[in-house]
């Protein structure tokens, strides 16, 4: 084989281990949370950009959803839980759940956390077109998704690791 053709080859190959590596490495590499902005029950907005600093859970839910309803009081201890120090949650209630009975559960049940409506989806499309609830994302102080749930989190594994991403 000449001497310019197994250049090309190694030169070839080296190239191909690089785009390897690169893609492996940007694999490991958390995604940028989206930059939404929720609506509130209560008529305010918030940017996922307001957040910044925060680690934040954003759990996608129904109200017809029997897991989404037997994980409230559980995602309610974790906010109370860790909200002093910087943590904040928001329930992204699905297009397809009436805003009066997100409103109703929410106002019953006394949830000490932001509650969203998506009314026609563009959040949920945002984070991936979730489709499943409960579906959560963690998202650390500088806005990447560094862990996705689908169904309910392991509360214990969850509180390790907003333990480890809050400051101090």
């Amino acid at each position: 084989m000449p001497v310019k053709a197994r250049f090309i080859g190694m030169l070839a190959g080296v190239l191909l281990l690089s785009l390897v590596a690169f893609a492996g490495w940007r694999m490991l590499e958390p995604d940028a949370a989206p930059q939404v902005t929720y609506k509130l029950i209560d008529g305010r907005r918030i940017a996922q950009q307001q957040l910044r600093g925060k680690v934040v859970l954003v759990n996608f839910w129904a109200t017809s959803c029997v897991t989404c309803v037997r994980e409230m009081p559980a995602l309610a201890e974790t906010h109370r839980r860790f909200s002093a120090r910087g943590f904040e949650t928001v329930a992204v209630a699905m297009a397809y759940d009436r805003p009066d009975h997100v409103l109703h559960f929410a106002r019953t049940r006394a949830l000490p956390f932001a509650v969203a409506l998506d009314l026609q989806g563009e959040t949920a499309a945002a984070f991936g077109d979730v489709a499943v609830t409960p579906t959560s994302f963690l998202i650390d102080r500088d806005g990447r998704i560094i862990e996705q749930w689908v169904g309910a989190p392991d509360f214990d594994a969850l509180h390790a690791l907003i333990e480890r991403r809050l400051p101090g």
